[in-house]
């Protein structure tokens, strides 16, 4: 496959906040590139173009919308960003489409999306580390809070991959170490998404709370024992990037506070709930990731129809 740096098409299964994101940026750079997500931001970039609002650009940037999977057909790249919960029915819904040649970035949280999608696609999948603030602040309209570099796999297209994005201005750096630094993204997770879904507060006021930073460190700790049980090397100092986040995303609420706010079933089992898993399958114990992994299954319930 050749992915170009201008003129390459591009799909985006399930763009929301992540995935309009970096496709916005990318059909700003010149690429072909098709949206696919809900019907209602579907509908609105269909008629006015997508609404891309970062901190340095604002306005309506054409780009082709589906909400059917079937649109990933010719891509050449696919940003793969549905949630953790989806991958696996997304990627049986896009396999029969996809082209021989094409590869597919998974831009998702969790630990384990991109090997659940290389089982499911013969094509090749590159793992990806988001660092990215943003959320859908309307219809067909990506609000940009900060950040927006990426960490890949290296594979056969990492390189192309790297050039794309940097000439849309991204910066992109490829790891040896891709697993380690998917939990490093995972540990920050666990320390913050609960914790900012359960108190509605942004990352910046969250850990200015009594005795939340200690908290953080906490929960940090037990993921870490359980990597280290799993045979998992984290790199940096954790501690550091937990506090940057903190710092760089001052005003971002977590993807999960985001979709409790909205009543839609969050990713908190493939957060504080894997780890749990994880812990349990290796004898490592993670009561303060089992307590809020329970507290936001119980905020997901009392939302639940029915």
């Amino acid at each position: 496959m050749s992915i170009d740096v201008t003129g390459t098409r591009i799909a985006v299964m399930g763009a929301g906040a992540v995935g309009g994101y970096y496709g916005g940026v990318l059909a700003r750079a010149g690429h072909a590139v098709t949206l696919i997500g809900r019907a209602t931001h579907v509908d609105a970039i269909r008629r006015d173009g997508l609404l891309l609002d970062t901190q340095t650009f604002r306005g309506h940037v054409p780009v082709q919308a589906d909400t059917d999977a079937s649109a990933v057909r010719g891509a050449q790249l696919v940003l793969f960003c549905v949630k953790s919960t989806d991958t696996d029915s997304a990627a049986a819904a896009m396999a029969p489409h996809l082209a021989p040649d094409a590869c597919v970035l998974s831009l998702q949280n969790g630990a384990d999306n991109a090997e659940r999608l290389q089982a499911r696609l013969p094509q090749e999948v590159v793992p990806a580390v988001v660092y990215v603030a943003t959320e859908m602040a309307g219809p067909g309209h990506v609000r940009h809070h900060g950040r927006g570099e990426l960490v890949i796999g290296r594979s056969k297209s990492s390189e192309a991959i790297v050039r794309l994005f940097a000439a849309a201005g991204v910066p992109v750096q490829v790891s040896d170490n891709v697993v380690g630094a998917l939990w490093a993204k995972l540990i920050v997770n666990c320390a913050y998404n609960a914790l900012s879904a359960i108190t509605r507060l942004p990352y910046g006021r969250l850990m200015q709370g009594e005795g939340v930073p200690s908290v953080m460190r906490d929960v940090m700790n037990e993921c870490l024992a359980v990597a280290r049980a799993a045979g998992v090397t984290v790199p940096g100092d954790l501690w550091e990037a937990v506090q940057r986040i903190a710092q760089t995303m001052s005003t971002q609420q977590s993807s999960t506070a985001q979709d409790l706010a909205r009543g839609r079933r969050t990713e908190i089992d493939h957060l504080n709930g894997y780890v749990v898993r994880k812990g349990e399958a290796l004898g490592v114990a993670t009561p303060l990731n089992r307590a809020l992994h329970a507290l936001v299954k119980l905020f997901e319930s009392r939302s639940a129809p029915g």
